[in-house]
């Protein structure tokens, strides 16, 4: 007796659900991005309406009109302008220090045994340290000058720039490496040119994540001994009792991480355009 495969009908096989979860179906641009905006445009109006009909006092928070005249008067004075470069060069400067190193130490100890055994457990003792808890040290090591707040900044974008780049060279596809090599790739050939690309995504995740939290090495750096800045003008606010400015404050730092996102966003598209569609982060 012979065993023939059972031959099964496509027309009555019930057709697989195409997923609609991680973006396998992509709704329309603008329909996306209304659902998007909704959420920000009801908590700006319910901020408006609490604040103006007395719900909310404006000693306690400022309104959106309050605010708005706060943004008037930093504008015609240039002082906004002034403060804005001053932490920019501040966070530009120890982001780029803080995450050369750290690409740099996650590379070596990712693709190397020998750098892994050298850098990995340092960098992970110092990983799990919340970088505020080393703020008294930097001030006995540095003052409250401008070393001082690029290191901590610098220290604040590190930790996962490392861990991410570490993780993404270690989870490169065995297959893709060892297919590399049968094509003559070899050390630094081999990575550069098949290891650091496949590791990519990690990276500019790492990036992302990095910027976001040099936001927070920002605003503690600012909070000491500075005499510009946006954290100083927090700063100012608070002693003079402005509710207003700092509320303007933290609007401003909400809009720079919004856009510092976009534009990781775009670089990820560009690098990356095969991951455009079917992903979950959009």
């Amino acid at each position: 007796m012979t065993l023939a495969p059972a031959r099964v009908n496509r027309a009555e096989a019930p057709a697989l659900a195409e997923p609609e979860f991680l973006g396998a179906k992509s709704r329309n641009r603008w329909l996306s991005l209304a659902i998007r905006g909704s959420v920000p445009a009801l908590i700006l109006v319910a901020w408006w309406y609490t604040t103006t009909h007395g719900h909310v006092s404006t000693e306690v928070l400022a309104s959106p009109g309050q605010v708005l005249q706060a943004l008037v008067e930093l504008v015609n004075t240039g002082q906004l302008w002034d403060f804005a470069v001053a932490s920019f060069g501040r966070a530009g400067l120890g982001v780029g220090i803080g995450v050369s190193a750290a690409l740099v130490l996650g590379l070596i100890s990712g693709l190397s045994r020998l750098g892994e055994e050298l850098v990995d457990a340092t960098a992970q003792i110092i990983r799990v340290v919340p970088f505020l808890a080393l703020v008294p040290l930097f001030i006995s090591w540095f003052g409250v000058d401008e070393a001082f707040k690029v290191a901590l900044i610098a220290v604040s974008s590190a930790s996962p720039m490392y861990a991410y780049t570490y993780l993404g060279v270690r989870s490169v596809d065995r297959k893709v490496v060892e297919a590399a090599r049968g094509f003559g790739l070899r050390g630094w050939r081999l990575a550069v040119g098949v290891i650091v690309p496949s590791a990519l995504p990690n990276i500019l995740m790492a990036l992302r994540i990095c910027l976001g939290i040099s936001l927070v090495g920002l605003i503690a750096a600012e909070q000491v001994g500075a005499t510009e800045g946006i954290g100083y003008l927090v700063t100012l606010a608070q002693q003079y009792y402005r509710n207003d400015y700092m509320v303007l404050c933290i609007v401003i730092y909400a809009l720079i991480g919004i856009a510092v996102d976009l534009l990781i966003r775009l670089a990820e598209r560009t690098a990356m355009p095969w991951r455009r569609h079917g992903t979950a982060s959009g």
